[in-house]
Parts: C-alpha cells; sequence; structure tokens
C-alpha cells in the first residue's frame, strides 16, 4: 500500500482533510527544500481556519487531546510533504521530529503526546517514517495551540 493512501487513511480515520489551503501565520514559508533535505516549519493543530486542539496539557487538555493535536500536526506536515513532492512515496526517510506541548508547570507527559505524532508517521511512512525526536515542554504556543511539531524529511 502507497504512502499516499496510508496518508488518506489516518486523515479518514481522524476525520480531517487537508485538500484546501494550508494556512500559515507570518512572514515565512512553510517548507524548504534543499538537496534531497525537506524542512518543514512548526505545525499547529489547525485544520482550515480552526486551530481545534487548544490550551495547557495537565490543566485544561487532557493527554489524549494532546496527543490528537501532535497527530494533526504530523498530517499537516505530511500534507505539506505531499504537494511538494507529488506522491509521499518519495520520502525516503523521516529524519527528525521536535514537538513542543504548551504544559503546566507540573506536567511530565511531553513524550506521550509526541507518541501520537510518531505513530502517525510510523502508519504513513513505515520504517522510513522512524525518526529521532525532542518534546518539549513551553509556556505558550500561538495561536493557544496545544503542541506545535517541525520536521525533518530526506526525499529522492
Amino acid at each position: 500500500m502507497s504512502c499516499d493512501v496510508r496518508f488518506k487513511q489516518a486523515c479518514e480515520q481522524l476525520g480531517h482533510d487537508f485538500e484546501g489551503e494550508i494556512k500559515i501565520g507570518g512572514n515565512y514559508v512553510p517548507l524548504v527544500r534543499h538537496e534531497d533535505q525537506i524542512y518543514i516549519s512548526g505545525q499547529i493543530p489547525r485544520v482550515g481556519d480552526t486551530v481545534v486542539v487548544t490550551g495547557r496539557a495537565g490543566a485544561d487538555v487532557t493527554l489524549e487531546q494532546a496527543q490528537l493535536g501532535a497527530k494533526i500536526s504530523a498530517l499537516r506536515a505530511i500534507a505539506l510533504l505531499q504537494r511538494s513532492l507529488g506522491s509521499l512515496d518519495k520520502v525516503r526517510r523521516v529524519l527528525r521530529m521536535t514537538l513542543f506541548v504548551q504544559c503546566t508547570d507540573s506536567f511530565t507527559q511531553q513524550s506521550e503526546v509526541a507518541d501520537g505524532a510518531s505513530e502517525l508517521l510510523f502508519f504513513v511512512f513505515g520504517e522510513a517514517g522512524a525518526h529521532t525526536r525532542s518534546s518539549v515542554g513551553v509556556y505558550q504556543l500561538p495561536k493557544n495551540a496545544t503542541v506545535e511539531m517541525d520536521l525533518i524529511a530526506v526525499a529522492e
């Protein structure tokens, strides 16, 4: 099964699609390709005009909700890859992911939140989706998003 088909399945399972415009919020580009490496700017769990998971993990956001936000952020990053490459089958490897979690000072499950995005990357890309990562707790994120993730991949 192709990566594109698995991506579509993941979108359907979560009830979101990224067919329309993927909005960015500033004076930057969402993706830069340098030779075979692709850098994806930080993606928050925004679908269309709506940030669907907002607030602070450990206070008004549960672990499960934060994981959903990580999955949606990963879907946005994957959608950007697909648009840039024409097909996700051209991704040779996901090298690195960084996930930032807006959380309380006592919340220590940043890695478990990041698991949501990591599992989705592995589902879509198989072994090529296995990556290094960091998960970091922060005080605030743009648009009050619970999570933000960036990604580095290698493609044909």
